[in-house]
């Protein structure tokens, strides 16, 4: 089936698969997300200890996923990981030591002899929420802003040194962190997180005190959720992007380009609209109403508006990782792919997707099935 592909379409269909996997990730951030609310919802030991077992039975789930997505983009775009996890390093080591000490922290956290207690621990998960989500979100966010690096396939002929890309920046990706427009989207990610870690709270904790308190932090996130989000695409739809001449391959800036690309592409727009849309209804309701299932329509959105940002971030003729250092060294879908061998074979395998998926749905509902209260972990023979 996939054979009859052509290279142009499997290189299209692979990115669809990163943009998917990048959208749920993003709604999975609501552990991270509730990790940074442990201190502020919990007011004794118990509650915490309560919030935190909560989150616990899903983070493997985020780890997960933000491996797979990795593991996705080296095995399809092979050059984008070379470039950016080559060479941004400091970004990426920052993000994902953050992901491991939230690892070490559920393991270790109520052990017993414990010696550095269960606040380091905690600390540690709050480390993990807000840098880690704050710098995906700014990572993401050199997909529209572009980054200092050059590519040169002549490289590879250089006997002792065949290195094709190659970072302009002493920073190594920290510079992400002085742009404007990149944070925008970082704080929005962190926001975003932290609003779906308390729709979480209100969706499974059976406590009338920690649900009162998440209703009323729900507030202040979601309007500044709202606030840094809606500031990013109004930058996003108006500055210029990095377009791509079908014809030379020449890549060039075009104003509004991303505006473009969501006119474009109709579906896309739409998805962009309906997410956005999704998101305010399940904050909306959730704060106005006594409705405890936000989180199903906050997700939904944000899985919606993810998947159509990577959209008009690497479709339509656009550059999806662009180059300040050289326009011409900047990455697209067509030049930075696997071969076409490399795809089919990989197209086959994520056949499996759908059957992963459903586990997850299965294994999810088998473990949220009703809410947790604090005497139920009394009775756990394991608890985080």
């Amino acid at each position: 089936m996939f054979e009859s592909f052509s290279y142009l379409t499997l290189q299209q269909y692979w990115w669809a698969i990163i943009s998917l996997l990048g959208s749920l990730l993003v709604f999975l951030l609501f552990v991270q997300g509730g990790q940074t609310l442990i201190h502020s919802l919990g007011k004794n030991e118990a509650e915490k200890t309560l919030l935190v077992n909560v989150l616990g039975h899903k983070w493997e789930t985020t780890f997960t996923t933000l491996v797979t997505f990795g593991g996705a983009f080296f095995a399809s775009f092979p050059l984008f990981y070379a470039t950016s996890f080559g060479g941004a390093y400091w970004l990426w080591i920052a993000i994902l030591f953050s992901f491991i000490i939230q690892a070490v922290s559920y393991e270790f956290r109520s052990k017993p002899r414990n010696i550095w207690g269960k606040r380091t621990y905690d600390t540690f998960l709050f480390i993990n929420g807000a840098l880690g989500t704050f710098l995906l979100g700014t990572a993401v966010a050199t997909f529209f802003s572009g980054s200092e690096f050059s590519v040169d396939f002549t490289n590879l002929s250089q006997i002792g040194n065949p290195v094709i890309s190659r970072w302009e920046s002493p920073y190594r990706g920290l510079e992400a962190l002085a742009g404007p427009h990149n944070l925008t989207l970082g704080f929005s990610v962190f926001f975003l997180a932290r609003c779906l870690g308390l729709l979480y709270f209100i969706k499974n904790v059976d406590n009338e005190d920690l649900n009162a308190r998440s209703r009323k932090s729900l507030r202040f996130n979601s309007i500044s959720f709202l606030t840094f989000f809606l500031a990013f695409v109004t930058v996003l739809l108006t500055k210029k992007g990095f377009a791509v001449d079908t014809v030379t391959g020449e890549v060039f800036l075009e104003k509004f380009k991303y505006f473009h690309n969501l006119a474009g592409m109709p579906f896309i727009g739409l998805l962009f609209i309906s997410g956005t849309a999704c998101v305010i209804y399940g904050i909306a309701r959730t704060l106005f109403t006594k409705y405890n299932s936000g989180i199903w329509f906050v997700g939904t959105g944000a899985v919606m508006v993810v998947f159509s940002f990577f959209s008009i971030a690497g479709y339509h003729a656009t550059a999806y990782y662009p180059s300040t250092f050289d326009l011409q060294s900047s990455l697209t879908i067509a030049n930075s792919s696997s071969s076409k061998y490399t795809l089919t074979v990989m197209s086959y395998v994520s056949l499996l997707v759908p059957f992963v998926l459903g586990y997850i749905i299965y294994a999810w509902r088998a473990m949220t099935r009703k809410k947790i209260n604090i005497s139920e972990l009394e009775s756990e023979s394991h608890v985080y």
